[in-house]
């Protein structure tokens, strides 16, 4: 899967619109196996990008759990450790 697609659920402040959407252009990114379509599909790349941040907002919404939310920051740190530690 897509390296760059992160987990944005459960995390405390919540993920925004923007980083959902985000996430939607990343995953219609590797299915259409283009970073910019050509003009002719331009409109259907559009739209397929609009449709999986839709579906991405609402299952974001939708999910419960019970743990507390994790912490953006503390988060971050932990996967530059293990970047270090995997690359030096």
């Amino acid at each position: 899967m897509c390296r760059n697609i992160r987990t944005l659920f459960n995390f405390d402040p919540p993920a925004t619109n923007e980083e959902m959407r985000d996430a939607a252009l990343q995953f219609v990114r590797k299915l259409s196996g283009s970073t910019k379509p050509s003009k002719r599909n331009e409109e259907a790349f559009n739209r397929a990008v609009t449709q999986v941040s839709a579906a991405v907002q609402e299952l974001v919404a939708s999910l419960e759990t019970s743990q507390p939310p994790r912490n953006r920051a503390l988060e971050a740190e932990k996967a530059r450790q293990r970047s270090a530690a995997r690359y030096s």
